[in-house]
């Protein structure tokens, strides 16, 4: 990760001259090895790795929960929006030999959800920003539940978003270069394979080796 965003830094150079990073903090959950037990260990040994090779300063730990919720079935649609699923030849939902209008495919799903790195990602942007420990801030999220805090920020001093995905960058971590701080220079990346291809972790990171299929 160290890697990667010394790379992206130097990228905007221009805009940022003589910026350096200070600190790198990765926020996740760690996998629950009841459900997927070499997943977890897989994570472990990564989790391991970031430390062991300097690649993250901190690392900041939310919870994987698990629950069985009820949805209705949907495809997917234009820019990932669901599209849900009527019944339609060959198949039908009729009540008393009469098809039933607007009716809808239900079904029980186990899912496992990643809680409490977004509300870690904004409290220590908020944290590092409004004690002024930082000049300037590279968010690497689309997740857009932090607008509020992202707003906040570009308010304070220059931003760089970065988009870890491959699909559009959100909405609302979206706005004009010239938002807030003025004269200083807000920017937005889009990550691509090749960014990550060519920023991998050393193989061993320390004394952590990559798992089998990796």
């Amino acid at each position: 990760m160290r890697a990667l965003a010394v790379s992206l830094l130097n990228e905007q150079a221009a805009n940022w001259p003589g910026a350096r990073i200070d600190r790198i903090v990765y926020c996740t959950a760690r996998i629950s090895s009841a459900h997927n037990a070499s997943g977890s260990q897989d994570q472990d040994v990564y989790l391991k790795a970031l430390l062991a090779a300097g690649s993250v300063d901190h690392i900041e730990y939310g919870n994987y929960i698990s629950k069985v919720i009820k949805r209705p079935l949907a495809t997917e649609g234009s820019r990932g929006r669901p599209v849900l699923v009527e019944p339609d030849w060959p198949i039908k939902v009729q009540a008393q030999g009469q098809p039933v209008a607007g009716a809808l495919f239900m079904a029980s799903v186990a899912t496992f959800e990643e809680k409490g790195s977004d509300v870690n990602v904004a409290s220590h942007l908020l944290v590092d920003v409004l004690t002024g420990v930082v000049d300037a801030v590279m968010l690497v999220s689309n997740d857009s539940d932090l607008r509020l805090p992202v707003r906040e920020a570009w308010r304070r001093l220059p931003v760089g978003v970065i988009n870890p995905g491959s699909g559009y960058t959100a909405g609302a971590l979206s706005t004009s270069a010239g938002t807030g701080v003025g004269t200083a220079h807000h920017w937005w990346r889009t990550l691509a394979a090749t960014d990550y291809r060519g920023h991998q972790l050393p193989d061993p990171a320390g004394r952590y080796t990559r798992p089998p299929g990796w």
